[in-house]
């Protein structure tokens, strides 16, 4: 599958408000990442750092949602996935020919 094909698939299920639209999907992709910072914590606290099946599995599912809210999110803003993923990939690469990957700031 590839990125424009989910987000076509995704936007299928995105019942929310309209006038709810970007809010919606943020706060979703929000509570999501949250729920992946805990699993890794739970990883930490409860099985010592040592991530088992069942807990990569967990996580992974909760990768999807993130996925999923982040196609809802760029519907919204009326941008494919794939221009996203192509933004951020030359992003990436003219931040490593400059030498910039490292360090923080939004215009490196």
């Amino acid at each position: 599958m590839n990125f424009n094909g989910y987000q076509t698939i995704a936007k299928t299920t995105a019942i929310y408000p309209r006038t709810d639209a970007l809010v919606y999907p943020v706060l979703g992709l929000t509570g999501e990442a949250g729920e992946i910072a805990n699993k890794v914590k739970k990883v930490i606290r409860d099985g010592g750092g040592v991530l088992t099946e069942e807990s990569r599995q967990s996580i992974i599912a909760e990768l999807g949602d993130v996925l999923w809210y982040v196609s809802a999110l760029a519907s919204d803003l009326d941008v494919s996935l794939e221009d996203v993923a192509q933004s951020n990939v030359d992003k990436l690469q003219k931040r490593m020919e400059k030498g910039t990957l490292g360090g923080s700031g939004d215009n490196r």
